[in-house]
């Protein structure tokens, strides 16, 4: 079984209906620029390893591109193929990703953090026949990891290195073929063009709760998050966009790779996240949107404040991937100047709901916004009824954004006959429609029987002057079943005590049922590669306490 996707006629054929799905691929719109616009700047890319520095055009990136799917078409790759890639933020992964929407392949991002056990399992259960990784990258030597795990991979055919040599070099494979092979490779991959419902994307969950699953997109599932994400935001082609997220988490990809491309801008990439460089980029390419996980948004802020950095040109940061820690969202409009606005989303679902630039203070610092167009959301109660307006329950979607499928795991596809998705979030929605993450169904402390919210405990710790991050995890008790504990980290010569934190929370006036009953100062929190808190680690700690 390959990539195949779960994808109902009914599905297909209402999302037409609605012109919700425009059957146009990427390379559509990239075709569309090199006629129209070659000279305009579609990418500027920095390799910190190397110190070299990219900028290209449209027709010297379609060029790319050309070049790149003739040289895979003659490495084989065809439809349905899976190509990973364990790249960076450079300029090869965009390329790469192009070049296998030309042959109907299918890209398979994977973090550069992960290591011998998260690849091999990964490339593994995807059949991957090529891969494409750094030689050396933040002093990891990637190809002698390749070389280790090679022997276990019987369906990789090729390893190719950015920067190699010989058979393993990804720029031998890039070179533009000579006037025969020129020719018979165009011919091949004229032959190989996707549809819009075939499966162009498999990427792994992030893994916050244990095994990550590769969730499959289409090229109809991704432009019209995309649609949705300009129109709900309003971006045009005046605007540029920075982007500091990993191109292998869904953040990185949709907004940094598709989404310039869709609006016939450039992007402005960085591949290891620094935020005084993030703050720098900005300011010198003028970038005017930018989104990444919401720890980098506490990082922007700490940089350019009190700093030198010019801003001014930033029109819009969109934090998501975890829930905006409120006390943030003020302070960041503050400092940066522009448009703070949550989203909510996930792997599976693209971005679904979102704020709005211009939405009152109270949705803004309080919601994570309305569904996009084309996407719905309900809450529903633990027996799947209705709920009242602000009663927290599951969090469900659908729509024009949902994901085709897990890759090999049908039986994990929790999409029901409506077409539901029930995402694993509790939630509360208000009567305007904004809902608001109030946690994961994995995360919730049930403390003799009742519930305790949280988030809204983490968001009041937020606001300590001496808290820089803080997380709230179960912990067992023989009594209640489980207890609150409180995990910390804190700003650079601060303390935090659990009798002040206590009086903290009580100050807030937060009811003394959902006050911790421990405190846990740690140095640093075990992070997804995409930044995401992993509570399942917290929890593992707490139990053990």
């Amino acid at each position: 079984m390959g990539c195949d996707p779960i994808l109902p006629a009914e599905r297909v054929e209402e999302m037409a209906a609605r012109g919700l799905w425009s059957d146009r691929l990427i390379t559509d719109y990239l075709d569309e620029l090199v006629e129209r616009h070659p000279k305009r700047l579609a990418l500027v890319a920095a390799n910190s390893t190397t110190g070299d520095s990219m900028r290209l055009t449209y027709g010297a990136l379609g060029r790319l591109v050309d070049r790149l799917a003739v040289g895979l078409a003659g490495l084989g790759v065809g439809p349905g193929d899976v190509v990973s890639m364990q790249l960076p933020n450079w300029w090869q992964f965009t390329v790469l990703h192009l070049a296998c929407v030309r042959l109907g392949a299918v890209t398979n991002p994977l973090m550069p953090i992960f290591r011998e056990r998260e690849i091999a399992f990964m490339l593994g259960l995807a059949e991957s026949k090529v891969v494409v990784v750094p030689g050396t990258f933040r002093g990891f030597d990637h190809v002698a990891m390749m070389r280790k795990l090679r022997p276990d991979l019987p369906n990789l055919e090729h390893v190719l290195v950015v920067g190699g040599e010989g058979e393993e070099s990804f720029e031998a494979v890039l070179a533009a073929p000579p006037g025969d092979d020129r020719r018979h490779g165009a011919g091949l991959v004229a032959g190989r063009r996707p549809g819009a419902n075939d499966v162009t994307l498999l990427l792994y969950t992030s893994g916050t709760t244990g095994e990550p699953k590769g969730a499959m997109h289409t090229s109809n599932t991704l432009i019209s998050t995309i649609t949705a994400y300009v129109e709900h935001l309003g971006l045009d082609g005046d605007d540029a966009v920075f982007m500091g997220a990993p191109f292998a988490h869904q953040i990185g990809f949709t907004h940094g790779v598709l989404m310039p491309i869709y609006l016939a801008t450039k992007a402005v990439i960085l591949d290891v996240w620094d935020a005084d460089a993030a703050a720098r980029l900005i300011g010198a390419e003028g970038c005017t949107f930018t989104k990444g996980p919401a720890p980098y948004l506490f990082d922007l802020i700490e940089a350019v404040a009190g700093k030198a950095h010019d801003l001014s040109s930033l029109r819009i940061m969109v934090a998501g991937g975890s829930p905006i820690p409120r006390a943030l969202v003020p302070r960041a409009r503050d400092v940066l100047g522009a448009s703070i606005c949550a989203v909510f989303g996930t792997t599976e679902s693209n971005a679904t709901t979102m704020t709005r630039p211009g939405d009152a203070d109270e949705k803004a610092f309080g919601t994570d916004g309305t569904a996009l167009r084309g996407m719905e959301a309900r809450i529903l109660n633990d027996q799947g009824g209705a709920v009242q307006s602000g009663a927290d329950g599951h969090l469900w979607v659908r729509g024009c954004g949902n994901f085709v499928g897990y890759l090999k795991r049908p039986d994990l596809y929790n999409v029901d006959q409506e077409g539901w998705f029930e995402t694993g979030d509790l939630a509360c929605m208000d009567e305007d429609g904004y809902i608001r993450i109030t946690g994961r169904s994995k995360d919730i402390i049930i403390r003799g029987g009742e519930n305790i919210p949280v988030v809204e405990v983490e968001n009041l710790l937020y606001q300590h002057p001496a808290v820089k991050e803080v997380a709230i995890v179960a912990m067992p008790d023989d009594r209640l079943g489980e207890k609150a504990c409180g995990f910390v980290t804190l700003r650079p010569g601060q303390r935090l005590t659990f009798d002040a934190m206590i009086a903290f929370l009580e100050e807030k006036r937060m009811a003394r049922q959902y006050l911790p009953e421990h405190l846990e100062v740690i140095d640093r929190m075990p992070l997804t590669p995409s930044g995401k808190i992993q509570k399942f680690k917290l929890r593992q700690m707490a139990a053990a306490l």
